[in-house]
This record gives structure tokens, C-alpha cells and sequence, in this order.
């Protein structure tokens, strides 16, 4: 069920959901603008924009679980962009939410983690752009086996991070339901796979948005969730960076399912973690209901992906797209660049169940030079630089192939959110970023596929 109203802006008229959502804005379109071409890859040039126009969360989210959301904070649907997936009709695409609503304020020496809106219920959401707005067509709210809620609020104490309320001063409980939702695509039979941060997961849901089978790292442990929880992912993923879980996920032609995570795993440490390169990327057999090849994939060094960036720890993998066969496009990013990639998956290049999944030390991500040590990394070939297309927003997480040489990118926008105090006025109202979520199209000068 799609909201009915807008939220009311100064020196803005508000229409019926229906009838804004319906509008077209002049300035859609850049079929003029020149292409740029970075130092390798292809060219590329925006060749549309679309926006989403301000929707009350509390709207929407009681508009498909009412009650959800008392109070929104004066927030306004934003952060679909965590993935993007071809629908049934071209120009349409399913998307997902990530967990709602958050931020960091510091207290003292201890960061933690806000909930401004508690209630909300991550959620699956298709839309298209129509002249220069994007259109939401249909909503579907993630939910445990018997329907209620999972929300997004972090699991386990001592794993996840303790959830707080919007100025930081009262913790909330924890939730075994809760999913911090980032990649989507959607099965021959209808049904979603998302992937999750928390666990890390692959998350099977039914067409209605009830959650199938949660898949999470064997002894994770996860205690009372409302849904399947099988433990059937490498255990040596038990070791992601907070709030670095899974991001990436592709479907196969053969079916097969890629899941990429975000950051390299923090093995055997912290400082390991936060120093590498290295991350990694799982198959997963739905016939077979388990891992079938794990794959070790290399960041470009991150001066590479954002001029002017030394931060290592900044490098992300956000999104895998399939291509054909056993090729994908791979996205590289900071919060403010990013790079993509074609790989192909080579049997060759399987250390599923190897010494690198053991933690015996030197690490995966401990090494320097993977290939020096005879480690398999995946090889590739950079498609575009992202940073040489003018128009391009920041922070892409949603990435989609159409046709053969244009993409669609789509960005997270944090719900307009920022960290620290100043993220809420006196009243406890949202001091918007002023950032659109917002989706481009960029065609390219070669074929993607």
C-alpha cells in the first residue's frame, strides 16, 4: 500500500501521493552533455535524472503496517537506494531500505549508534522515474513468518551495536528480527533474496515479504527470531566489521546467487581488518540450500578510487551485478567515489573450505600481496570510473544494467540524516540533509554486455 500524502514543505503545495508522484519536472535529461572518459574504461554520460519526492515515513510505514510509526521526526522516505533490480517491465526496478533512520553521536569516548524512528520496518519497494520523479508503484513490508515486523534494530548485545534513541540517551531493546537490509534481486518464482549486514545474512522472503530462511555463518548463534535462522555460511564470516556485513548481491543466469561483502573481514583483528584490501565474495546454490565457492576479490588501492582519500578503511564493495555467464560487475566505492569492475567467477579461483578460511595466520586479509602467496584473487577489468561522469551523485549503492551499455545508479541518501547532536533541532525534528535520493542513467560508449 503506497502513503497518501506528502509532507507539507514552507512554500511547498501538497498533493495527494497519487498525484505528486505523477508530476514531471523539467531538466530530466542531459543528451547534450559531453562524455568523459577516465585514464582507463569507458566513457560515459548522464543521459537522465529522476528524484523522490518528500514522502512522510510515517505515511508510508503505517500505510502498509498500521501503527507502526507514531512519530517519523519530520523524516521522509529516503535510503531505497541499498540495491536496484530489473523488474518485469523495463524502466521499473525493485529496491530495498536499509534498516531506517540512523546515526552516531558521541558521549563521551563511546559512539552510539541513534534510532530516530524505532518503529520502522524495512521494506521492498518498486518504482520507476518518470520525467524527472521517481514513481513508488508498490511497497511490501519485510516481516517474520507470522507477519509482524522484523524492524531494524540491531540483534545480539556484545555482537551488533547497542540501538539508542534519536539524541543517544535511552538505550532500545535489542531484536533477533531485525535485518540491516542492503542488496535484492528476485527469483524466477517471484520470491526476494536480500542480503544483511548484521548477521552477516542472505535473507530468503516470500513475494509477500515474509522471511523464508534467514542464512547466517555457522555459530552465530541468533536466538529468538520469529523466522528460520539456518547456520550455513563459512564461520570465518563471523569476524565482519560492524556494520560492514554483506552489500552486494547478484543472480546468476544457472540460478546461483553471489553475495560480496562490504569490507574486508577483521581477521584475526581490528587492525588487520582495517588496513586490507581483501574482502570476499560467497556462492550460493538455492537448490542446494548452501555456499558452493567462496572467492577472494581486491580493492583498488583507495587513492585509486578517490583521489586525495589515505583512509583504507573507507574502500566498499556495494554492488554485484550479473552479466552473463559467469561475469559481474563489481562496484568499488567510498561515500563519495566509485569504480566498476567486470570479474568473472573461475573455478580456479575457489578457496571455499581452504587454509583461508581457518584463520590460521598470516590471514587473507594480512597479506600485502595475495598473489604472492599463491592466492587466487579474482582478476578484472574496469568498465568506468564513475568519478569522470559529471552528474553522478554521491554515495551509489544501487547499480542496474539496461540494455547493453547503459547503467542505472541510484543513491542512498541516509533518509536525509547526518551524525552527531545537530541532526535534530531543540524539538527533536530532523535538520535535513537536503540530499535527494535520486536515480541516473548513464550510457557508455562500449557495451557492458
Amino acid at each position: 500500500m503506497i502513503p497518501r500524502l506528502l509532507r507539507r514543505r514552507p512554500a511547498a503545495v501538497v498533493l495527494p501521493l497519487s498525484a505528486a508522484l505523477a508530476l514531471t519536472v523539467v531538466g530530466g535529461t542531459a543528451d547534450g552533455a559531453p562524455a568523459h572518459r577516465g585514464p582507463e574504461g569507458s566513457a560515459g554520460r548522464v543521459v537522465s535524472t529522476a528524484t523522490l519526492p518528500d514522502i512522510p515515513l510515517a505515511a508510508f510505514s503505517n500505510g502498509m503496517l498500521p501503527g507502526s510509526v507514531a512519530d517519523d521526526r519530520d523524516i521522509d522516505l529516503g535510503g531505497i537506494g541499498s540495491d536496484l533490480f530489473p523488474a518485469e517491465r523495463r524502466g521499473e526496478y525493485w529496491t530495498v531500505t536499509d534498516r531506517g533512520p540512523n546515526g552516531q553521536i558521541e558521549i563521551g569516548k563511546d559512539k552510539r549508534r541513534t534510532f530516530p524512528v524505532p518503529g520502522f520496518d524495512p521494506a521492498i519497494v518498486k518504482i520507476r522515474a518518470v520525467g524527472g520523479r521517481i514513481q513508488v508503484l508498490r511497497t511490501i513490508p519485510i516481516t517474520t513468518s507470522h507477519g509482524a515486523p522484523v524492524t531494524g534494530l540491531s540483534n545480539q548485545p556484545g555482537r551488533d551495536e547497542a540501538p539508542y534513541t534519536y539524541d543517544a540517551s535511552t538505550p532500545l531493546p535489542y531484536d533477533p528480527n531485525g535485518l540491516d537490509t542492503e542488496g535484492i534481486v528476485r527469483d524466477r518464482d517471484g520470491s526476494f533474496w536480500l542480503v544483511d549486514e548484521y548477521g552477516p545474512s542472505l535473507v530468503h522472503v516470500s513475494a509477500e515479504g515474509r522471511v523464508l530462511a534467514r542464512h547466517v555463518p555457522r555459530g552465530l548463534g541468533l536466538t529468538g527470531a520469529g523466522y528460520p535462522v539456518v547456520e550455513s555460511l563459512p564461520a570465518i564470516f563471523l569476524k565482519r566489521k560492524v556494520n560492514r556485513g554483506f552489500e552486494g548481491l547478484a543472480l546468476l543466469p544457472d540460478g546461483d546467487l553471489v553475495l560480496g561483502l562490504q569490507s574486508p573481514l577483521l581477521n584475526p583483528d581490528e587492525a588487520a581488518g582495517k588496513d586490507s584490501r581483501t574482502t570476499r565474495l560467497l556462492r550460493f546454490s538455492p537448490r542446494k540450500n548452501r555456499v558452493t565457492a567462496e572467492y577472494a576479490y581486491r580493492f583498488d588501492p583507495v587513492g585509486t578510487v578517490e583521489p586525495g582519500q589515505t583512509k583504507t578503511s573507507e574502500l566498499k564493495l556495494s554492488a554485484l551485478v550479473a552479466l552473463g555467464g559467469d561475469r559481474l560487475l563489481v562496484q568499488e566505492r567510498t561515500d563519495k567515489s566509485a569504480r566498476l569492475h567486470e570479474v568473472r567467477l573461475r573455478r580456479s579461483d575457489d578457496i571455499l573450505g581452504s587454509v583461508w578460511d581457518t584463520g590460521a595466520q598470516p590471514t587473507l586479509e594480512q597479506l600485502d600481496d595475495p598473489a604472492s602467496a599463491r592466492v587466487p584473487v579474482l582478476r578484472k577489468r574496469l568498465v568506468v570510473d564513475l568519478n569522470t561522469v559529471k552528474g553522478v551523485p554521491g554515495k551509489i549503492e544501487g547499480v542496474a544494467v539496461e540494455g547493453s551499455s547503459t547503467l542505472v545508479l541510484l543513491n542512498d541518501n541516509d533518509f536525509g540524516m547526518t551524525d552527531g547532536p545537530g541532526a535534530f533541532d531543540a524539538k527533536g525534528r530532523l535538520v535535513d540533509s537536503g540530499v535527494e535520493t535520486t536515480l541516473v542513467k548513464v550510457r557508455l560508449d562500449r557495451p557492458v554486455r
